[in-house]
Parts: C-alpha cells; structure tokens; sequence
C-alpha cells in the first residue's frame, strides 16, 4: 500500500488540519494561507467536491490579489481552475470571463509561446466551442498547437491535447471523418506518452468514441466508451463525472442502434452519478433526463417522454439560460416528440 508519506499529499483531512494551523499560526492575507486554500480547493476539485472547491479557490484568489496584484501566476493559475470549474458546471459566462482573465495575466507574466499560455489558449478555445463560437474556438486552439509544438515537437501529450479540442470543433463543423482521424493522432500520442490509465488518455478515448459515433461507427464507438469506463472505474474508484459520460455516451449509441430499453437503463446510471457529483440541478443531469426522454419516446411510451423532456429542461434553462445551444436542442426534439403525440 501507499505509504503515509504518499498518502498524506490527496488526505483531504490532512490538507483541512493545514489550512486550519496556518489560519492560527498566521493572521491577515498571508500568502502560506493562500498556498493552503489553493491545494485543498484543488483536491476538492479533483473529488467534484465543486461547491467546496470554489470557497477555497476564491478565498486563495483574494489573498493573492491583496498580496501580489493582479498580475501574478497565482493570480493567472486561480483565474483557470475557476474557469474550468465553472465550466463543469455548466455556468459557461463565468467560465469564459475567467479564462480571458487569466490569458490576459499569463500573457503579462509570460512571454506568447510560454506553456502557460498555450494552456490558456486552450481552455478559452473549449469554451468558444461550448457557445458555438467555432471560427473563434478553432483559431485559439490552433495558436496554442502552434506554441506547443515549438516547445515540444509533435509527440507530446499537450500537442495530443490540442489535437483533440480541435477535432471536437471540425466535429461541430460537421467535418466528422477530419474530426475522427486527428482524435485517432491524439489517441495514439497519448497511448505512446502516458500509458493508457491516465485522464488524458481516458478523455480521448471518450472524443474518439464520440467521433466514430458521428461517423456511424457503432461498433467501434461503444469498444472505446467500454474500454474508457473500465479505465476509469479502475483509475477513480469513487464516483467521477468522466463516469457518467462513459455510461451516457454508451446510452447514446445503444439508442442509435434501436435499443431503447438499455439506452434508458444507461441513461438512468449516469444521471445518479451527476446528481451525485454534479448536483441534481446541473446541466449534464438535466441533458441525461432529455436523452432518457427520447429513448422513452423510441419505446413509444410519449406521454411519459414529453413529461421527462419538460422536467429536463427546466433543469437545463435554470443551469445555463435559454440561450445555450443544448436548451434549443432538448426543445427541437421535445417539439417533435409532441408531434407524435
């Protein structure tokens, strides 16, 4: 087993017991304080502990700011895991006003062509894709593969990275077999440079299986999320949000081939999961409540399918707004399932 020294750096307990010492030992802003809020919040993130996390990364975001200024790497580094965080939750404004935030600080702190600033390229590239901005998305990510081949060369995990988002955006372009061969790059870069249980190389197995999705692919889509939710099962014994996208994904493609009894079976898995991570006000609990929906309308079972949709979609506005392009798709297939009835 680990030993305690190993142990102790993800204790949860034991990064609380710190917090509270330096709290004691210290008074005022102090940037040990700081350091202390930002290690917690970052296991809290880890965990989906996401209420938590942002209390601490708040907290360690004011000290900072008072101790250092706004331009600063604390500052930059803070500004993204909010971003990110939020993102999760589906709060995507105040995700993209973070990441921009936190480019404009890592470009005063750093030189362009700086790692950081890839990153932070990237991070504001993925939300531009989320409000369906692609030309903007695309053209962020392609600058960061530009920074990081620079300093890496071609096989290197953040270039594996970059390459995914950006096959996330010819998927949305509706360049499916462009989107699937740039995953499969990204996939086999992954494979060659972390091993195969790694985050990274799990969140390409779920892209990869989403782009044979897109292409038709069935088969080869449900190997990828099967392989990637045993990955992950090993990898994150508690429960994770990654493991619900396994288990919705798989849903989605047993609903593409006509199986709408298991579809609805997968659907229900991975929505106690977001209600146990997420929240059961998130946006990804609500879009599972719609995808339940639609297999319930595939069983011929409508009445119950329009019931699920307008519970899910309430869900859904109350997370991200009416304007967000997941809203108008549960709507459009809600507006056909009434159709039916």
């Amino acid at each position: 087993g680990a030993s305690w020294r190993e142990h102790r750096k993800v204790c949860t307990w034991d990064l609380e017991r710190k917090l509270e010492r330096e709290r004691g030992r210290l008074e005022g802003e102090d940037p040990a304080i700081g350091s202390a809020c930002l290690e917690l919040g970052a296991l809290y993130h880890e965990q989906d502990r996401f209420g938590e996390a942002e209390e601490r990364y708040e907290e360690a975001l004011r000290i900072f700011l008072a101790v250092n200024g706004e331009v600063s790497e604390h500052v930059a580094g803070l500004c993204a895991n909010l971003g990110k965080l939020y993102d999760t939750q589906g709060r995507v404004d105040d995700g993209l006003r973070m990441q921009k935030r936190a480019l404009r600080v890592y470009r005063r702190v750093h030189r362009d062509g700086h790692e950081e600033v890839a990153g932070a390229l990237c991070n504001l590239g993925n939300l531009r894709l989320c409000t369906g901005e692609l030309e903007k998305a695309m053209r962020k990510h392609e600058e960061a593969h530009a920074m990081y081949v620079g300093l890496h060369g071609e096989d290197h995990e953040n270039v594996a990275k970059v390459l995914g988002n950006m096959a996330n955006v010819l998927k949305d372009q509706g360049k499916g077999a462009e989107a699937l061969a740039m995953q499969q790059k990204a996939l086999d870069i992954k494979r060659r440079t972390l091993g195969s249980d790694s985050d990274d190389f799990v969140a390409s197995l779920l892209n990869l299986g989403a782009a044979n999705r897109g292409q038709g692919m069935l088969d080869e889509a449900l190997a990828r999320f099967e392989e990637g939710l045993g990955i992950v099962r090993r990898i994150h014994p508690e429960r994770s949000v990654v493991e619900g996208k396994f288990l919705e994904s798989i849903g989605s493609v047993y609903a593409r081939q006509g199986r709408h009894a298991d579809a609805l079976a997968w659907y229900q898995k991975a929505h106690w999961i977001y209600r146990k991570t997420l929240g059961a006000e998130s946006a990804d609990a609500g879009g599972v409540i719609c995808k339940s929906a639609g297999a319930l309308q595939g069983q011929g079972e409508v009445d119950e399918a329009i019931a699920k949709y307008e519970e899910g979609l309430a869900i859904q506005r109350r997370a991200v707004g009416d304007e967000h392009p997941c809203v108008a798709h549960s709507l459009y297939n809600m507006a056909l399932c009434k159709a039916e009835a």
